[in-house]
């Protein structure tokens, strides 16, 4: 039982840590926009896929993974 405390302690840790992100992302122009997301505008139509973001988050969330995974 101790152990899934721990867990959730982190867990919390990291959505709050996610939710600072959010907000301080939100003040810079361009917010998550990274190099490689695709965004196309035009008169009445708007096209955003965030490739190099989906990218981006697979690394992270796969380093984060493997470091929990080897404890």
């Amino acid at each position: 039982m101790a152990e899934l405390g721990k867990m959730l302690l982190v867990a919390g840790g990291l959505l709050a840590a996610l939710g600072l992100l959010f907000l301080v992302l939100n003040k810079f122009p361009g917010g998550w926009r990274v190099p490689g997301d695709i965004f196309i505008k035009k008169e009445n139509f708007n096209f955003y896929f965030p490739l190099g973001t989906c990218i981006f988050l697979s690394l992270l969330l796969s380093l984060i993974f493997q470091f929990f995974h080897r404890r």
